[in-house]
């Protein structure tokens, strides 16, 4: 009778263990990914440079020339800046599955009963943690340079920079799942973002595209992060005009289902090809 009742008792405990231990699982791949930057210097240096660069010395170079126009191109770079930038450090940043791959890494903590799904969002939460202090930094440094923004505006970006983030490691989950192994990716990432920056408007607005040009910049998934933090950014911090192409609620359904799409059949095959190894 003693060993009936017990196991009702261990069973339930085991229902309640496993979220726990899903969630446990999910902060430990993140914090690895953290405390692998906090000792990478060298990556904490060059991810900062370029956003400086382009919101520092591109930017005014740019207002200066064609400051006549509609557009206040510094903050409107700036906050094009701002979200390539978190998207694609989280993207990127994901590499490291391929890394774990390599280092049969990956293979242990598949093999672990934990979800594969958590294990993949652990990463996507990693790389983004990774992401927000960069962006706090070039927030910082556009601040310091004279871009608008209030404090307000600066706290209410913060969700938002998450949300881009999160949906950046996914993207990137989607793209290195059907990668060999960091040779590739570092080849054929370049190729993915580029045409990106152009598509999505970090430097340039969007209206009257040309029909095939507009059809890619539609399909361009940085599109939808970049435009939503111009859309965030100019409804909290009025006067400059950063020219948003679509409302915030469009851009969040969007981001919303391509996010959904994007893990759920990046994690399908990335679980495959380990199984294929």
């Amino acid at each position: 009778m003693a060993e009936a009742t017990a196991t009702p008792q261990a069973s339930a405990q085991s229902q309640r263990s496993g979220p726990m231990r899903e969630l446990s699982a999910i902060l430990a791949i993140a914090q690895r990914d953290l405390t692998k930057l906090l000792r990478d210097r060298t990556r904490l240096i060059a991810d900062l440079a370029f956003p400086i660069i382009f919101i520092g010395i591109l930017a005014p170079l740019l207002q200066a020339s064609f400051g006549g126009g509609q557009v206040q191109l510094v903050p409107f770079i700036f906050t094009g800046v701002l979200a390539q930038t978190i998207w694609q450090s989280a993207a990127m940043g994901v590499i490291s599955l391929i890394e774990d791959r390599e280092n049969d890494f990956s293979q242990e903590i598949f093999v672990s009963p934990i979800s594969r799904y958590s294990i993949i969002f652990g990463k996507i939460l990693g790389e983004s943690l990774v992401a927000l202090p960069q962006g706090a930094a070039i927030t910082a440094f556009a601040w310091l340079i004279g871009v608008p923004m209030s404090i307000a505006t600066v706290l209410i970006l913060l969700p938002v920079a998450l949300v881009i983030t999160l949906f950046g490691g996914a993207f990137g989950v989607i793209v290195l799942s059907r990668l060999p192994n960091r040779r590739a990716a570092q080849q054929i990432f370049p190729f993915i973002m580029l045409p990106q920056f152009f598509l999505a408007g970090v430097f340039n607005p969007l209206n009257n595209l040309p029909l095939p040009l507009d059809i890619l910049s539609r399909i361009s998934p940085m599109r939808y992060a970049v435009d939503l933090l111009r859309d965030v950014y100019s409804t909290f911090q009025p006067g400059p005009n950063v020219v948003p192409v679509a409302p915030a609620t469009t851009n969040l359904l969007v981001i919303g289902a391509e996010f959904v799409v994007f893990l759920a059949v990046g994690t399908v095959l990335f679980v495959r090809a380990e199984r294929n190894r």
